[in-house]
């Protein structure tokens, strides 16, 4: 793969990520607004200040006011949404998306591309979100499912090759890069009282990195244990595993004949019935899927 294709595809899927995260980060500081408790420094500090210092922006109002005037949400928002002027905006990352999916549209599928050009064709109906509705909802909403439909059809469409590696871990460093910035400045500082895992603005930060719905679910009672607790060793598993080490050697020893190919797909799909009939009478206590109820 040529440099510049790999570099196109890595800080595509950076931008796209940059873009989800920063809308997540509103959205979870307006919630923060709701929720938090702004009078106690000592736990969580998720505020517009620390938002612009999250982003590394500065409020371009705020130029022609004393520094000790705090930005309202209204220039927070959009600053950080639809200002392209900023080139840490929602906005201008769907923009450079966009100009490196054309760059690169012979590598990505057809399907990809048109995810993400339907973010550049969508973001001024989206922007009305900001404006008319007094807040940052209808339109962190709108970006937030268009990316996840983005790496969706990324993970549906694309062959696992070069060109998917570099995509994927450029979405995965900025994810990184995006929460340990969000983690420095909205902590305790050493030595203060660490926020209550129920403060408002510590769900609110959970939220603005994607992980309060986890954090919920892996707060709540475990579930009482069942036979064979250890998924990996358990028969379904196994039998995928066999599958997949024999196409493997399949492929590697570039047995593809026609007589061979139908022989794959007749051992594969016996195995994914018994697979199907093993995972039933595991985790399902034998109840019959619906589409075997005659």
């Amino acid at each position: 793969m040529l440099s510049r294709i790999a570099h196109e595809l890595f800080w595509l899927g950076r931008n796209v990520s940059r873009a989800e995260l920063t809308a997540r980060m509103i959205d979870g500081v307006f919630q923060a607004d709701l929720q938090g408790r702004p009078d106690d420094p000592a736990g969580v500090t998720l505020s517009w200040d620390a938002v612009l210092a999250i982003m590394g922006s500065t409020a371009s109002t705020r130029k022609r006011r004393k520094p000790v005037v705090r930005p309202t949400r209204a220039e927070t928002v959009a600053l950080l949404s639809t200002d392209l002027a900023n080139a840490n905006s929602v906005v201008a990352s769907l923009e450079r998306a966009r100009e490196g999916a054309h760059s690169v549209r012979d590598v990505i599928s057809a399907e990809m591309w048109e995810a993400i050009n339907a973010v550049h064709l969508g973001l001024a109906d989206a922007s009305i979100g900001v404006s008319d509705y007094g807040g940052p909802y209808s339109f962190v909403s709108y970006v937030k499912s268009r990316t996840a439909l983005f790496w969706g059809v990324a993970s549906r469409t694309m062959l696992r090759d070069d060109a998917y590696a570099f995509l994927d871990a450029g979405g995965r460093f900025e994810s990184a890069d995006m929460v340990l910035r969000m983690l420095r400045v909205a902590l305790p500082a050493p030595g203060e009282r660490s926020a209550s895992p129920r403060d408002g603005q510590a769900l609110a930060l959970l939220g603005a990195v994607g992980g309060l719905q986890a954090f919920r679910r892996a707060g709540a009672a475990a579930p009482t244990p069942t036979a064979g607790a250890n998924p990996r060793s358990s028969e379904p598993v196994l039998r995928l595993s066999r599958v997949l080490a024999d196409l493997d050697f399949r492929g590697r020893v570039g047995r593809n004949d026609d007589g061979d190919l139908l022989e794959v797909c007749e051992i594969v799909g016996r195995e994914l019935t018994l697979a199907d009939g093993d995972i039933t009478e595991r985790y399902f206590g034998g109840v019959m899927s619906p589409t075997h109820v005659s």
